[in-house]
């Protein structure tokens, strides 16, 4: 009896906590849409007031928001993928290395040059470039979900820009954690292939296969539709994540497979989902991080973090200018690709082991442009309206 009263007493407190948790969130929401501007830096400011060294430390139940927190993620990457049909990804694989290689080269040098300058080990400047070479999957899909989606010819680069971030994670981290365990480049090698393969499986099967799986899932019943969709997207993310491969990644291509006819209907359903649990990573996020430890390190963060908004807008700039759009269009799809975010903390958790330094230096900077960039965002976004009125 006494367990059980023990038991029921942890799960109210879960309760009311996750509750208080979520009310916030709401205000913060409200406030935001009253005012105009993204809720995203405000989530991740009450993650820090209330998390771990916070103003108000609170007990939340960590793994429970830790897992909301990855759904997040993958949805919002699922809601991606569905404006996204295989035909064009395809294309976009084809024909996008040119831009995959600049952003790749102007956004992972910065990070690998400050590893070099703070004398940190050569695995150091491997994770530092991967942290500033990533944008934010998380937080770019819901600037864009509050933009009102992909339909722009700068938003639909953005995508692309993603996709192609994404993939190359799939190589990338496969290398990067093999190496850091100290094993060879034989087991390298084999860890890229498997992550290849699996990325091309899926990629396969959404292209080829993807109408097919929409009317199976297809239903009347809005209940059916909802759970089919949210099993496949959970479960094909977590293949891809046992193979190495970003669970981002899996939910992308899950959308991708989404025919046109289910596409829209799947996002009416997945939104509300998608929105709570978004919500639930960025204040995992803030909570993650101890205020105390950000300081020493905000100085060179500060700097890095201006350097790689720059080199971000820089490529995206060049992308855009190669496929026939205007200065504008470029440097807005180049701000909203500044932010960094879950991709970045992972690659920064990997290394922490080598070099102490690059966990609060990486939540430091990661947390800047997080904040920065939906700011950024919304400015050009109203700025780019006031112009085009002014045109007319």
């Amino acid at each position: 009896m006494e367990l059980l009263a023990s038991a029921s007493t942890e799960t109210s407190l879960l309760f009311i906590e996750l509750g208080i948790a979520v009310i916030g969130l709401a205000i913060l929401a409200r406030f935001a849409t009253k005012f105009g501007f993204s809720a995203i830096p405000l989530y991740l400011l009450a993650g820090l007031a209330f998390g771990n060294g916070g103003i108000v430390p609170l007990q939340f139940g960590e793994e429970f928001i830790r897992v909301g927190a990855e759904v997040g993620v993958v949805l919002l990457m699922f809601m991606l993928g569905v404006e996204y049909s295989g035909k064009k990804l395809v294309n976009t694989l084809r024909t996008g290395f040119v831009a995959g290689a600049t952003d790749l080269v102007l956004n992972f040098a910065p990070g690998a040059i400050c590893a070099y300058l703070l004398a940190m080990p050569p695995m150091g400047a491997l994770v530092l470039g991967g942290v500033t070479y990533i944008s934010s999957s998380g937080v770019v899909a819901k600037i864009l979900g509050e933009s009102g989606g992909t339909g722009s010819r700068s938003e639909g680069l953005v995508v692309r820009v993603l996709v192609l971030e994404d993939l190359a994670m799939a190589v990338y981290l496969p290398i990067l954690a093999v190496l850091l365990s100290g094993k060879g480049l034989g087991e390298a090698s084999i860890a890229v292939m498997v992550a290849l393969g699996t990325v091309f499986v899926i990629l396969f099967c959404a292209v080829r296969f993807g109408n097919r799986l929409s009317n199976i899932i297809s239903s009347q019943n809005d209940e059916v539709v909802l759970l089919s969709i949210l099993g496949l997207i959970l479960l094909v993310s977590g293949v891809a994540s046992k193979l190495q491969v970003s669970a981002a990644v899996g939910a992308f291509l899950v959308g991708v497979a989404t025919s046109d006819t289910l596409a829209e209907r799947a996002g009416r359903l997945i939104a509300p989902l998608r929105d709570l649990f978004a919500a639930t990573f960025f204040l995992f996020f803030g909570l993650q991080i101890n205020p105390a430890t950000l300081p020493p390190a905000l100085p060179v963060a500060l700097l890095l973090a201006g350097i790689t908004g720059l080199t971000k807008v820089a490529s995206t700039w060049w992308a855009a200018r190669t496929e026939g759009m205007t200065n504008s269009e470029g440097v807005r799809a180049g701000v909203t690709l500044i932010p960094r975010g879950e991709f970045s903390i992972v690659i920064a958790g990997l290394g922490a082991a080598v070099e102490p330094r690059l966990g609060p230096l990486s939540a430091a900077y990661v947390l800047s442009l997080a904040i920065l960039g939906p700011v950024l965002a919304k400015y050009w976004g109203v700025r780019s309206k006031w112009a085009s009125k002014a045109a007319a």
